[in-house]
């Protein structure tokens, strides 16, 4: 349950665009998590569409233009905004997508883009009414924190040239979702504390999430074999660990003929695989390492990598974290983050059922 603090629908927000994650999944989509199976809410999602023109809302008596999509509240989306918005977050993430499956996430990439148009306008308008306002310190927090959650190596200026985003565009959509934040924030009338009581009670209704399963902690010496080994390079190597199995029950030290001798990148750490659960490693490694007893030298053990020597160091057996200080803000921020989302859910709802929302080709 990673713990957000401050700007949470800003960095979300922004990310999901960057991300290209707001149009289109082009990974098999699987069905959605229930609230209480997921460790964190799913934040709002935004369009990276440009700001709406604003325009008068139009008489009753009015024709509706021939290519208008929506209308929400006066702000209209055409059918050229539209097919250019798609085209562009289409080009973004098209080479990730199997070509069988290109019109089945375009369509679903359309209905998102009006979706989200529709919903970005709601709040733009409540935000204009409640004349809510981001200041330039919170914009240069919300950066802050967008980059703390990128992945190690990727940069704000790679992925807004990825999705062809100026500097003044993002600067716009973090300012929108700040101004969204504080709209939401608003609306839940200072009520975004969750009680001890509601802590309490969340961890007692849900004791499955707070298992720690049995797992060992383990280091190895691996002799590699390749696909194309006959029978007398294989039995070769297994000699080898043969050998290198009795100098460590002679006496050799571990890490230093792991780092000598052994073909796997743990060998950097003494062999050291740290600690994992049943179902991380290959079966035959798995049940020699959560068989064997604390500080043994086990036999040598085949896999499709090659022969192991394994030595266990730590055998820990499954059990239920407590509720101490720390899972206690854990379970806050995940609360926290669950109350902000529902909360948004009932803005958005609300603000729906008071608006004006034309949609000419479902009429």
């Amino acid at each position: 349950m990673p713990h957000r603090r401050g700007l949470t629908y800003t960095v979300m927000t922004v990310c999901l665009l960057l991300l290209s994650l707001i149009a289109c999944n082009p990974r098999e989509e699987k069905p959605a998590a229930s609230k209480s199976d997921s460790p964190v809410a799913a934040a709002p999602q935004l369009p990276p569409a440009q700001q709406p023109q604003q325009q008068a809302p139009a008489s009753p008596g009015a024709a509706i233009p021939a290519n208008l999509v929506v209308d929400v509240n006066g702000h209209k989306m055409t059918k050229e905004q539209l097919d250019a918005e798609l085209e562009k977050r289409m080009l973004v993430v098209k080479d990730q997508i199997p070509k069988e499956r290109l019109q089945e996430v375009r369509a679903k990439a359309k209905q998102r883009l009006i979706d989200d148009f529709v919903v970005r306008n709601l709040l733009l308008g409540e935000i204009n009414l409640q004349k809510i306002a981001a200041t330039d310190q919170d914009v240069r927090e919300a950066f802050d924190q967008l980059k703390s959650n990128l992945p190690q190596g990727v940069t704000i200026e790679e992925l807004m040239k990825k999705n062809q985003l100026t500097q003044a565009q993002m600067n716009e959509e973090v300012r929108v979702g700040i101004q969204i934040n504080k709209l939401v924030l608003a609306s839940m009338g200072g009520k975004t504390k969750p009680t001890n009581k509601e802590i309490n009670a969340f961890y007692q209704k849900n004791q499955d999430k707070f298992q720690m399963p049995e797992s060992v902690h383990a280091r190895h010496i691996l002799v590699s074999k390749a696909a194309g080994d006959d029978e007398k390079t294989k039995a070769e190597k297994k000699a080898k660990a043969d050998d290198l199995r009795k100098q460590l029950l002679a006496g050799a030290d571990f890490a230093e003929t792991a780092i000598k001798s052994s073909d796997c990148p743990s060998k950097q750490a003494g062999g050291d695989l740290g600690a994992f659960a049943r179902g991380q490693m290959v079966k035959p490694f798995e049940d020699a390492a959560f068989s064997q007893k604390k500080g043994e030298i086990g036999p040598v053990v085949e896999t499709d990598f090659g022969y192991h020597i394994i030595q266990v160091l730590e055998k820990n057996n499954s059990k239920t974290m407590a509720l101490d200080s720390e899972m206690k803000e854990k379970i806050l921020a995940f609360l926290t983050q669950q109350k902000q989302q529902e909360a948004f859910e009932r803005l958005v709802k609300n603000l729906r059922e008071k608006a004006n929302i034309v949609y000419p080709g479902r009429q």
